[in-house]
């Protein structure tokens, strides 16, 4: 009797069982030096590539602003690359999209006292939602994209992990990403070890975009200036109030909430004071801004909701997870202990109290001395 066997089909560079040239991958092009290197590589590996670009906004004087990662110089840029690798380019308006999911929500939550991650919601809500939904429409096997994040598979099937350089790693920006979405997205720069080594493989295409400056600001946003954005977007919003100490006393008068942040010390226009102050909290209703000593800043406790968990049991299978988290962008992860309260709602102890954790901001979780990301949710008021 005959034994059966089984055809085994060795996986390509994407982790698909399939010949490159079989295999159909949208890159999402944002015209900046990452994402034309993971499409030109792509390419040049034999893989059936398409680049989409997406209008994102039309702001004015933004549009033809450098360094803004949405702007029309930056379609342009991924048009040439695509133009010179030889593969199809497409511009997608999602202006109605991203104004409605991402530029709305960044205004009323400025208007509440909280600050806002827009490059969140944006991926959440439009890349890996909205453009990931487009992909498979164009029969693609897989999205891929020029962020510094890992995939990798793991027993339970495709974890996030941070990025191999941990100076351009993008994990916080990339919590609120799905199993469904992991399943579906690569990113082939997350094991470079530096920026030097994404450069260096623009050069060897002959990319025009290889010496590119890095977007630095939000792409709505001009020269970092929140506030002015804030006030077109809804006139009347900066109303003038009092800077108030924690114990009472009226300090000064403010030009509006929208111009202060949770931890802010500078700019605040009450100087000859003994001790150096801080914004503690911002009390909307009453447009006042709440400043006091440094120590005030400290926190322990972050209440968390909007959770999006990766690890791979139910995130209410424990009363508590011994994880690391990170607070702000630009803090490492601290050890804590993360407590559900419901699959979405969430307890952070922080082991160590940090400072200046804003509503708004995303709470990380990270394996405590590993890189596995396991997800996170917004940090919300006490």
């Amino acid at each position: 009797m005959a034994s059966a066997t089984l055809e085994v089909r060795a996986l390509n560079s994407l982790g698909l069982p399939k010949p490159p040239a079989q295999t159909r991958v949208v890159v999402a092009m944002s015209g900046g030096v990452d994402s034309s290197v993971v499409a030109a590589e792509l390419k040049a590996e034999g893989y059936d590539v398409i680049g989409v670009t997406l209008q994102l906004y039309d702001h004015g004087a933004a549009l033809a602003k450098k360094g803004a990662c949405c702007a029309g110089r930056d379609i342009h840029d991924a048009r040439r690359v695509a133009e010179a690798m030889g593969f199809p380019h497409y511009v997608l308006d999602y202006e109605s999209r991203f104004r409605d999911a991402v530029i709305e929500e960044f205004a009323e939550s400025y208007l509440a006292g909280a600050t806002p991650v827009p490059c969140i919601r944006c991926n959440e809500r439009v890349k890996f939602r909205d453009l990931l939904e487009t992909a498979r429409e164009l029969e693609a096997d897989c999205m891929a994209t020029g962020h510094y994040i890992r995939r990798l598979e793991g027993p339970a099937g495709p974890e996030l992990h941070m990025a191999a350089d941990p100076s351009r790693d993008q994990s916080y920006f990339l919590f609120s990403t799905t199993r469904e979405q992991l399943e579906f997205l690569r990113f082939p720069l997350g094991g470079l070890k530096s920026k030097d080594e994404t450069r260096a493989l623009a050069r060897k295409h002959g990319l025009v975009v290889a010496d590119k400056p890095d977007s630095q600001d939000i792409c709505f946003v001009p020269n970092g200036n929140y506030a002015a954005v804030i006030e077109k977007l809804r006139p009347g919003a900066a109303e003038p109030g009092e800077i108030v100490h924690v114990d009472g006393r009226v300090l000064g008068e403010h030009r509006g909430v929208i111009h202060y942040t949770v931890g802010q010390r500078r700019g605040l226009g009450i100087g000859g004071l003994e001790e150096p102050l801080y914004v503690v909290r911002l009390d909307v209703d009453a447009r006042r801004v709440i400043v006091g000593p440094r120590a005030l800043l400290a926190t322990r406790t972050v209440p968390v909701e909007g959770v999006n968990w990766l690890g791979d049991g139910p995130f209410t299978a424990r009363s508590e997870w011994p994880l690391s988290v990170r607070v702000r962008s630009t803090r490492p992860p601290v050890e804590a202990i993360v407590r559900p309260l419901s699959e979405t709602r969430a307890e952070v102890e922080l082991l160590t109290p940090e400072e200046g954790v804003a509503p708004g901001q995303a709470c990380v979780f990270y394996e405590t001395g590993g890189s596995r990301v396991f997800g996170g949710g917004w940090i919300t008021r006490h």
